[in-house]
């Protein structure tokens, strides 16, 4: 059965994490097999993945097949992102690239209907294309919103955008913020544990959780991470996945 936002946000309220899944290919039977493997949801890729809005809707059908929750990282924090993720049946946003709680509040805007936002209404995949409009109306008020900390502006903003109502969680991304650090990829740079062990405190502070990727997958590093604090985890990439199980044995 497919967990609510509700149940969700319950769940990392009580200290326990939720880990999710990352998914760059267009293919539904690709999302169907994350989908049955029991993660609490799966982010569909639409900044780095080769993903199109097409093809949104069958990745989400594939992975609510196995009660994992449709999530989506934009491209861009915009207002035609958003709405095609949401009106495609998206559960939760993730936004790249968030410098300040002003830009944090226009994307949440566009993200929800009025009289709490602007999003625009009508009928599509999300409420069965009219048939569960009001149904969906009531739901929509649910999205879980993640924030990308990426740079160096968001860093310096990022009490102010701890402080908006509605943001469920912050995600650091590594290799965006140490580029705008001038130190692209130095990930053990002391300058970057600085600023991680900044916005850790600051996200206690806030009383909002700590995300964080694990690229490769690897039991070690999640329990890791988790033993850190971290609350929101997304573990491997779909094609990571097959990276590390294609190799052909050596014979």
């Amino acid at each position: 059965m497919l967990m609510t936002i509700t149940e969700l946000r319950a769940k990392i309220k009580s200290g326990r994490p939720t880990v999710g899944a990352w998914l760059q290919l267009p293919s539904p039977d690709v999302a169907e097999i994350i989908g049955r493997s029991g993660y609490d949801w799966a982010a569909v890729d639409m900044e780095h993945g080769a993903m199109s809005r097409n093809v949104l809707p069958d990745l989400f059908r594939a992975l609510e097949c196995g009660s994992t929750l449709p999530f989506v990282r934009v491209a861009e924090a915009g207002r035609e992102n958003i709405k095609a993720a949401l009106d495609s049946g998206a559960r939760g946003l993730i936004l790249p690239m968030i410098e300040t709680a002003e830009q944090l509040e226009l994307a949440m805007a566009w993200a929800h209907y009025p009289p709490k936002g602007c999003r625009g209404v009508g009928y599509c995949r999300a409420n069965e294309h009219g048939r569960r409009f009001d149904e969906y109306l009531a739901e929509s008020a649910d999205i879980f919103m993640v924030a990308q900390i990426e740079h160096t502006k968001a860093v310096d903003n990022l009490e102010d955008i701890l402080a908006l109502p509605g943001l469920d969680a912050i995600m650091v991304g590594p290799y965006d913020l140490s580029g705008s650090m001038g130190i692209t990829g130095q990930l053990n740079h002391p300058a970057m544990a600085e600023a991680m062990n900044r916005i850790a405190a600051l996200a206690k502070h806030a009383d909002v959780p700590m995300g964080t990727h694990v690229v490769v997958p690897d039991p070690a590093e999640l329990n890791a991470r988790i033993r850190e604090g971290y609350l929101f985890l997304a573990y491997g990439i779909d094609a990571v996945f097959m990276n590390m199980a294609a190799p052909c044995p050596k014979y």
